[in-house]
């Protein structure tokens, strides 16, 4: 786990939940919310995440890092 860097920008006010089976959900799973993450990854869309330590790391296709460059502009 790095902690902050002048290359990483926060995502203020997202939420993490441990998504247990209900209605909305079969499986468990981990939901990260933030309006801009569907800028990035679109719905339905899937992506690599891996654990690491202190986290995980959720590796983006190149349309996704696309996606990112042209928001910074």
């Amino acid at each position: 786990m790095t902690g902050p860097l002048p290359t990483k920008k926060e995502l203020k006010g997202a939420k993490v939940y441990i998504h247990y089976p209900d209605e909305y959900a079969r499986v468990i799973h981990i939901d990260i919310e933030h309006p801009e993450i569907n800028d990035i990854i679109k719905p339905k869309e899937s992506t690599y995440c891996a654990g690491k330590e202190g986290g995980c790391f959720i590796g983006l296709k190149k349309e996704m890092q696309e996606r990112i460059k042209k928001k910074s502009k």
